[in-house]
């Protein structure tokens, strides 16, 4: 009789393994599912916000965008976002050009301080 109880045990055991399993697929099923949600949401949000800054930018600005963006990318989302943020409540009448984003990037930037050194 002993034997049946391990018997019974061993299924025991079997089926709480495969419930496990079962568990942690769903597990990752669902990270993934959650993983696509969130890179169809950002590939949707980047998307917008290129459609907001061809509206805004004439074609010389996106591109110094474009190439400050390697650089310094902080900044130019920060700049980004600011555009974005005019457009939307109004406050842009009219296409930024390259000498307007100029201006706009040299109130951006941080301040440097200049060290001077002097012999004596």
């Amino acid at each position: 009789m002993r034997g049946l109880g391990l018997i019974n045990m061993d299924e025991d055991l079997e089926e709480i393994k495969r419930r496990k399993l079962e568990q942690l697929q769903q597990q990752q099923y669902s990270a993934q599912a959650q993983s696509a949600q969130q890179e169809q949401a950002r590939a949707e949000y980047e998307s917008k916000k290129a459609a907001i800054m061809r509206q805004i930018l004439t074609p010389e600005a996106k591109e110094r965008l474009n190439t400050l963006k390697m650089t310094k990318p902080e900044l130019v989302a920060n700049v980004e976002a600011q555009l974005i943020s005019l457009a939307q409540s109004g406050r842009l009448t009219t296409k930024i050009d390259d000498a307007k984003l100029k201006a706009l990037l040299l109130q951006l930037q941080p301040k440097k301080h200049e060290m001077q050194i002097r012999r004596m």
